[in-house]
């Protein structure tokens, strides 16, 4: 199962996590502040890090902006604040997911069990060839992204709305259907988490001189032809 680093600074909420995540199969490693996280982050591979933003030493903002320099790794955000600017914040730094505290442990494995699928290798062989579509291309069993030979690195959600867009050519998909395909269906998404991910997305087509997305206003996205 996944090794996951788990990053708050109250005792309480790391107790229960890891009850959960130890519950349903994973190895866990905690830490209770953001400089000690980034200590083990160096230190030690992990597959997932469930990352409080509210902490000493370093808030959880600048830890997940301090793991994007240097690795994609799988980042959900969990916090006592669902100020949705605080949200979109976390999301736009390169955030994978955001669980608000009470929150149901039964949830946040079921939140990370998605992010490990979306980040894992494909469930077949008819998904196992590379995806292209104009300058597109998605390897599938590397899980990496091209545009135009030029690898451009996505996160695990980023990687997923991806290859939902590439799902078929010319069609238009609302945010509701992107979630579905990208996150798996029962999650409470919000349209403004699907907009964040993909202004990332375009950012970083962007510094390659390309836009693969285009907004179909008041209906949702589509791979450009």
């Amino acid at each position: 199962m996944a090794s996951i680093l788990v990053v708050d600074d109250d005792g309480h909420i790391r107790e229960v996590v890891r009850f959960a995540l130890e519950k349903a199969g994973h190895t866990v490693v905690e830490a209770a502040n953001g400089a000690v996280a980034l200590q083990i982050f160096r230190e030690q591979p992990v597959d997932v890090i469930v990352l409080d933003i509210i902490m000493p030493e370093l808030d959880g903002i600048e830890v997940c902006r301090r793991i994007r320099e240097r690795s994609q790794v799988p980042i959900l955000f969990l916090s006592s604040r669902d100020d949705e600017l605080d949200r979109v914040l976390g999301l736009e730094i390169g955030a994978d997911d955001y669980v608000t505290k009470p929150f149901s442990p039964r949830e946040l494995v079921a939140r990370i069990k998605a992010m490990l699928r979306r980040s894992g290798a494909p469930v077949d062989i008819s998904e196992e060839a590379p995806l292209r579509r104009g300058g597109l291309l998605l390897d599938l069993q590397r899980h990496r992204c091209f545009w135009n030979d030029k690898e451009v690195v996505l996160t695990v959600t980023e990687f997923g709305l991806l290859r939902s867009l590439m799902g078929l050519q010319g069609k238009v998909y609302s945010r509701g259907e992107l979630v579905d395909r990208a996150y798996g269906l029962g999650h409470a998404i919000t349209d403004r988490t699907i907009d964040s991910h993909i202004r990332r997305i375009r950012r970083k087509f962007s510094d390659l001189g390309g836009d693969p997305v285009e907004t179909v206003y008041g209906v949702g996205y589509r791979l450009r032809e």
